[in-house]
């Protein structure tokens, strides 16, 4: 398997990187916290601008035509900069769910849009009851007269407060009352019965509780045409807990070479930290972690469509094993910085709590060692 970048996509990642670089510094990180979007409009409108919306998307419906290596390279560039911008909730989550699961029509009505950056996704399906299982859905889709009837609660949506429509899945009531098949439904910002609960996430960007009393919503809210929307879901998640661990790798990357600079600069007893055998040590094994991490990301993205079992394998592989490094790597790099790692001056704090929330989005490494064993046959204490 040749695994050499093409011309295309190695501009992509010096592109990406040089943006990032440059537009997201600590002052620039510090201003946004604060911002009730959790990032900044000008900056969405840029990459817009550059393409980066459009990258996964079909070129039917005014995108690129990228994979799952294309989005990991702009996400590695993301987590070197703890980039909070929607790209997650809005390109590799809400418009893969359009593109899987929506009619032609919506489509055509949504994707484009999304591409040039005015329209915003989040995706609202993880509940308090479901701990990690994309099955578990209580949120139920009533017939109505005109239309549908949802009501329930959502828990931990990325962006949900500031997208312009998010989509929601829920079971559709049968005649007897019973919740059938999962269907997902697109809801516009601001719809009665709605309330959204918003939040700053740890290490950056925001995410919202929602609750749904008789949320009143149109017959073409449907997101395509009924069928069961599980594998859709399933399919989506595992890639972007593949776009996840890119991210990830970039953070625990901008640890190791901070950390590296660090002790080469910090002297004690006459001698750079860097110069101590058991320092160099420490330092080869957070290596060697950030390089086995990159290697379970880049399997995520390249079995992002096989199979499902065999994507699922590789998903929940990476993410499992990569939460395992991230938490060494932040760790061992809080450590060597000293009592610094974990003041405002520094940058440290930031990417660590960025890594922690990494290792809770979508389950953690036990969840997906489980997850592992099941789709290999196996138990798994």
């Amino acid at each position: 398997m040749d695994l050499t970048l093409s011309d295309e996509q190695r501009l992509l990642r010096e592109s990406a990187d040089r943006f990032v670089a440059e537009t997201f510094t600590s002052e620039h990180r510090k201003k946004t916290a604060n911002d009730p979007l959790g990032y900044s409009p000008a900056i969405w409108k840029q990459f817009a601008e550059l393409g980066w919306l459009a990258l996964p998307i079909n070129e039917a419906h005014g995108g690129l035509g990228g994979g799952a290596i294309e989005i990991g390279l702009l996400m590695e560039a993301f987590g070197r900069g703890l980039v909070s911008e929607p790209f997650l909730s809005t390109v590799v989550i809400g418009a893969a769910l359009v593109a899987e699961c929506g009619t032609e029509a919506q489509q055509q009505a949504i994707l484009p849009k999304v591409a040039e950056g005015a329209l915003t996704l989040a995706f609202a399906h993880s509940e308090r009851a479901a701990r990690f299982d994309l099955a578990h859905v209580d949120t139920t889709a009533t017939k109505s007269a005109d239309g549908w009837l949802l009501n329930g609660s959502k828990i931990a949506v990325l962006d949900g407060a500031s997208a312009n429509r998010i989509i929601v899945s829920a079971r559709v009531a049968n005649a007897n009352g019973a919740s059938g098949r999962l269907a997902l439904f697109l809801v516009p910002a601001g719809t009665p019965g709605l309330t959204v609960r918003d939040y700053a996430r740890l290490g950056g960007g925001r995410g919202c509780n929602l609750d749904l009393k008789d949320v009143q919503l149109p017959a073409n809210a449907l997101l395509g045409n009924g069928q069961d929307a599980l594998p859709a879901i399933e399919t989506v998640i595992d890639r972007a807990m593949a776009a996840l661990g890119a991210e990830a790798v970039g953070v625990m990357q901008t640890l190791l070479d901070t950390t590296l600079e660090y002790t080469k600069i910090r002297k004690q007893f006459g001698r750079p930290l860097s110069a101590n055998q058991v320092i160099r040590h420490r330092l080869a094994d957070v290596a060697m972690q950030v390089d086995e991490a990159r290697s379970m990301a880049l399997r995520a993205a390249l079995m992002a469509n096989a199979e499902p079992v065999a994507r699922g394998r590789a998903a929940s592989g990476a993410k499992a094993k990569i939460g395992r490094c991230a938490r060494f790597v932040a760790e061992q790099a809080v450590q060597l910085h000293g009592a610094m790692g974990v003041t405002e001056e520094l940058d440290i704090g930031a990417y660590f709590k960025r890594l922690l929330a990494f290792d809770t989005l979508f389950g953690g490494s036990a969840h997906h060692y489980r997850r592992h064993a099941a789709l290999s046959g196996r138990a798994h204490a």
